[in-house]
């Protein structure tokens, strides 16, 4: 008697067909239908494993904030919206395969959030996003606007944004997946009005076109070997859950804003109004940011729609200035005393240098990068003849009178009679007993 079994799938049930066919194994088949739901189940189990690994990491908002003011002094309304943007975007995250909890009866999918900062030079904006980064223990690249082009041009195209993503993820794609991209002078984007001449802007408004789809959410195809050919493996990497973070100091920004808040009046005469005499402050005009200025500024109403948080950083005063020196956990005086340190000097620096130096910064208008600037060009004398100098033990930075101005000098104490070691322990010949003060004239 024929055998009338028929041969189905262990898992669906699904009969074996010419079109339904069957794996066979030791003690089972399975269709090609539920290989491939297999296969999402897999892949979701990598993505839980990644939550569980990130979920112990994720803190309030408040803690992140105070992990931000160890390394950035000020800026109190930018370090609360990164520290709430950045919660919600990695509670989304974490949450998205558990059951809703909805009163409206319906599934409700969250999008994520990018962000856009703008303020002038030196305030902080990447400093920020790397401390972010670092305490969240997530990848993180970042990639420079000025050197991307559209595809098929001479320069980096987007996609390469990507590719230095999976570079600080050691190749995991998963890892990568919850990443932080931050897109550094995104306000060099801006489409640039070329009059009547019809030339392509390929670095301009063609870059902006090129991310959307990228900042918004697409599968980018990245290929292994470095250069993408027919023959190449690739990776496909899901871009919906990085966060894109953009900034730029937008020269000019805040006279748009101010033509917009005071509006030039067209009366003659008696009729004409006269000018008001106190203008708003940088501050005061950065507050007032809309996404209808940076419109004006030459970015495309598309690309400013993928960065709906918009916030600003604040120019520094001379306040601030004066805490980046000292309080901060890298501030500069303690990576200068910790150099000399090396070579067994002690460094000290006086109220009046530091005031001094901070008044220099304030001149330059490049903010805390002109801090680094005015001391390196103070102790760059010092620093050249240090390791020359055996006898050296303390330097002090000081502001003294010379003139009719102020300069800073820098005080050498040399060792005594008997006190002669070098840092790295060995013992020199005796020196006549000495104990100077130079000074050195910068």
């Amino acid at each position: 008697m024929a055998d009338t079994e028929k041969t189905c799938c262990s898992f669906c049930g699904a009969e074996k067909s010419p079109s339904v066919p069957l794996i066979a194994g030791t003690e089972g088949r399975i269709c090609e239908a539920c290989v491939t739901l297999a296969h999402k189940v897999v892949s979701s189990w990598g993505q839980r494993r990644k939550s569980q690994q990130l979920a112990p990491q994720l803190r309030t908002p408040a803690a992140y904030k105070q992990h931000l003011d160890e390394s950035v002094i000020g800026q109190e309304a930018a370090k609360e919206t990164l520290a709430v943007a950045v919660y919600n975007h990695y509670l989304r995250l974490l949450n998205c395969d558990r059951e809703p909890i909805c009163q409206l009866g319906e599934e409700v999918e969250l999008e994520k959030s990018n962000i856009l900062m703008a303020g002038p030079s030196g305030t902080g904006k990447t400093l920020l996003v790397r401390s972010l980064a670092r305490i969240l223990g997530v990848p993180f690249a970042t990639a420079d606007a000025t050197t991307l082009t559209q595809a098929g041009y001479v320069g980096d195209d987007v996609d390469s944004i990507i590719t230095r993503l999976l570079e600080a993820a050691n190749g995991d794609v998963q890892q990568a997946q919850w990443g932080i991209v931050y897109i550094d002078e995104v306000d060099k984007l801006a489409k640039r009005s070329g009059g009547g001449t019809a030339v392509r802007d390929i670095s301009g408004e063609g870059v902006q076109q090129a991310l959307l789809k990228m900042v918004e959410g697409t599968e980018v195809r990245i290929a292994k070997s470095g250069r993408r050919n027919e023959h190449s493996e690739e990776q496909v990497v899901d871009t919906r859950n990085i966060l894109f973070i953009a900034g730029g100091a937008f020269p000019g920004l805040e006279a748009l804003v101010c033509s917009r808040l005071q509006p030039k009046t067209g009366g003659i005469g008696f009729h004409a109004q006269p000018p008001r005499q106190e203008q708003p402050s940088i501050n005061e005009l950065l507050a007032a940011l809309l996404p209808d200025d940076l419109h004006e500024f030459g970015l495309i109403p598309e690309f400013i729609g993928r960065f709906p948080i918009i916030t600003f950083l604040q120019e520094l005063d001379h306040a601030t200035l004066l805490r980046i020196l000292t309080e901060p956990r890298n501030a500069l005086v303690k990576q200068y005393k910790q150099l000399f340190a090396y070579q067994g000097v002690t460094l000290e620096v006086s109220e009046a240098a530091l005031n001094h130096i901070a008044d220099q910064a304030l001149t330059r208008k490049t903010g805390a990068r002109g801090l680094r600037a005015v001391l390196e060009a103070a102790l760059q004398q010092t620093m050249f003849s240090m390791p020359s100098k055996p006898l050296l033990r303390g330097c002090t930075l000081d502001l003294v009178e010379a003139g009719a101005e102020w300069h800073l000098d820098v005080l050498e104490t040399l060792a005594e009679e008997g006190d002669v070691e070098q840092a790295d322990g060995r013992l020199l010949p005796e020196a006549s007993p000495q104990q100077a003060l130079m000074s050195v004239d910068l």
